[in-house]
């Protein structure tokens, strides 16, 4: 993957930055749960088949499944803020299409629209990295993070209210009036990131990611309608493996790839990607079981009997205690590192299932077990961009953390499957309508549980922690050189020194790009403030470095580095010749 490149020095963030971000991860949150407290009436509103309405929701989840990796790319490479704010303008557009329909179709095309706001949470992610400083970026990335569960469990009694007083449609005028709010807030208090990946977009790597994404995802949210043994159902499953390990080939092939597939092979990488999964399959569970507990009657001997904004106020605490678990992440994630944090919070979802299991009887309770969850599940998502920002160089923190958040879309798409499959399974029919049980709740319970514990088992495999200060440098690091130059440093093996101008004085910001013998790139960084840089190098042999910086003429020089070597010394000067160091 290239390296990051830019050309302005980094403009600090404004104290409103964070928030405004976080709001804006919010307002994304709400498209996922905008429609819940309607998902019963869906086809009567829309005059169709159950089966049909179903696609209201599932091309919402499509749609942000393939936006959110390709956001994040296009964020590396053209601008993290102008790809943000592309991204909710898409959102209020179809926020406004679906507020003025109730036509299947529109509706759908408006709903996939609203699904490309997903790629603003990785965007907001980078952004903080390249702008926040070191001491602030833990709890901001946190909050970042925890913002699409804040914003889900914040909408759900605000979605209910509305919906028991007022025409459905006016949820989507809400939406769009929150979207466009957050576009001029954004615009207003948020600087663009100078950070930039060299190269260019992989368009056909797009193409073959959201081929192979909706082939997976199709099957995985309709096969309980079409059956999970159908031919659709299965041949859809062999299609996205065959063109997701297509696209895996081409990827590994192309020069400038959408994501970066060997940086993703990283045990860190990997294992974190694969324990957000099983994050995303805790959270949901929560969300579709406990509204509906909270909803049913007490004939049912098990039901709550509360109203829809009752069950909604009931829920919400879940979001609001993943926001206030930020800064708490941020000092237990200072001290202990996040591995350590990701584990808490696991345990504590675990407590907050096994706890629930019992907890099911009263209103009160349900509350109980939201604030529990809401506390590991906030732990949980704040840990996770710490560990990507850590694993990735700069230059692919949107790309990498899109594909984590990702990760987590399909933990709920696959929570959303199992969970649904499960109560279908488990009602009973009354009158011609299935009605859960409180066997089917606890099934879904169990369920999981059983995620979280196969979430602790990949989190305990993640490396474990270096020395505080190696961590702190590490997972704090706020611009593109500290990346560069700490990750260079860890090798021990390529070149290091200072870029000079033609009177000795240091030169910052100016471009270092090493050289292989075939002309190929094979690195590149930009300097310090004080003029110093560090390139590693992939194998020993020839290289030409080449420097060139604003108001100073271009540089080169050639150097060779052996294996048994650890850093050589090499000062560039602009314009003229190599200078000893």
């Amino acid at each position: 993957m290239p390296d990051t490149t830019t050309d302005q020095p980094t403009r600090r963030a404004g104290g409103a930055v964070v928030p405004v971000l976080a709001f804006a991860g919010i307002v994304v949150a709400v498209m996922q749960t905008l429609l819940v407290p309607v998902i019963k009436d869906l086809p009567q509103l829309l005059d169709t088949a159950p089966a049909n309405a179903t696609w209201v929701l599932t091309s919402t989840l499509l749609s942000g499944a393939v936006a959110t990796p390709i956001m994040g790319r296009l964020g590396d490479l053209y601008g993290k803020r102008r790809m943000l704010v592309l991204s909710l303008a898409v959102m209020v557009v179809g926020a406004l299409i679906s507020a003025v329909t109730s036509d299947l179709l529109i509706m759908i095309a408006g709903r996939t629209l609203q699904g490309f706001a997903m790629g603003a949470i990785p965007l907001g992610i980078g952004l903080m990295r390249d702008m926040l400083p070191r001491e602030k970026l833990g709890s901001a990335m946190a909050l970042m993070s925890s913002s699409i569960g804040v914003g889900g469990g914040l909408a759900l009694p605000a979605a209910a209210l509305v919906a028991q007083h007022a025409d459905w449609h006016a949820l989507f005028y809400g939406a769009a009036g929150l979207g466009a709010l957050a576009i001029a807030l954004t615009l207003l208090a948020v600087p663009e990131s100078p950070m930039r990946a060299a190269g260019s977009f992989d368009l056909l790597g797009a193409l073959g990611l959201s081929t192979g994404l909706v082939l997976l995802l199709l099957p995985i949210t309709k096969g309980s309608d079409w059956g999970w043994s159908s031919g659709t159902t299965l041949g859809l499953f062999a299609a996205a493996v065959a063109v997701l390990l297509l696209w895996g080939v081409y990827e590994l092939r192309v020069q400038a790839p959408l994501v970066d597939l060997r940086t993703t092979a990283r045990r860190e990488v990997l294992l974190t990607n694969l324990a957000s999964i099983m994050v995303g399959v805790s959270f949901y569970v929560v969300s579709l079981v406990l509204p509906q507990l909270l909803q049913l009657p007490t004939a049912t001997g098990y039901g709550l009997g509360q109203s829809m904004v009752v069950a909604g106020l009931c829920v919400a605490p879940l979001g609001l205690t993943m926001m206030f678990t930020a800064p708490v992440y941020a000092r237990l994630s200072a001290r202990y590192g996040p591995k350590v944090t990701l584990i808490t919070g696991l345990l504590i979802i675990a407590i907050g299932y096994g706890g629930g299991l019992g907890l099911m009887d009263a209103a009160w309770q349900t509350v109980v077990t939201s604030v529990v969850l809401g506390a590991g599940i906030g732990l949980a998502y704040s840990s996770l961009p710490a560990l990507i920002v850590g694993a990735v160089p700069a230059s692919e923190t949107g790309a990498a953390n899109g594909l984590n958040t990702l990760m987590r879309s399909i933990g709920t798409s696959v929570s959303s499957a199992v969970i649904g499959m499960v109560l279908a399974d488990t009602a009973n029919d009354v009158g011609g309508v299935e009605i859960p049980t409180m066997h089917g709740f606890r099934v879904s319970f169990l369920i999981a549980t059983a995620a979280v514990a196969v979430g602790l088992l990949l989190a305990f495999f993640l490396p474990g922690a270096t020395r505080p200060a190696q961590r702190h440098t590490q997972l704090r690091a706020s611009s593109e050189e500290d990346a560069n130059l700490e990750r260079a440093e860890e090798v021990l093996r390529g070149f290091r020194g200072r870029v000079l101008d033609a009177s000795g004085a240091p030169v910052a910001r100016a471009k270092v790009t090493l050289i292989d013998r075939r002309g190929r790139q094979a690195g590149a960084t930009v300097s310090a403030t004080d003029g110093s840089y560090v390139l590693a190098v992939p194998a020993e042999g020839a290289y030409v470095l080449a420097a060139r910086a604003s108001g100073h003429g271009p540089s080169a020089s050639s150097a060779t580095h052996s294996g048994a070597e650890g850093a050589v010394e090499l000062d560039l000067s602009l314009p003229g010749e190599t200078v000893s160091a």
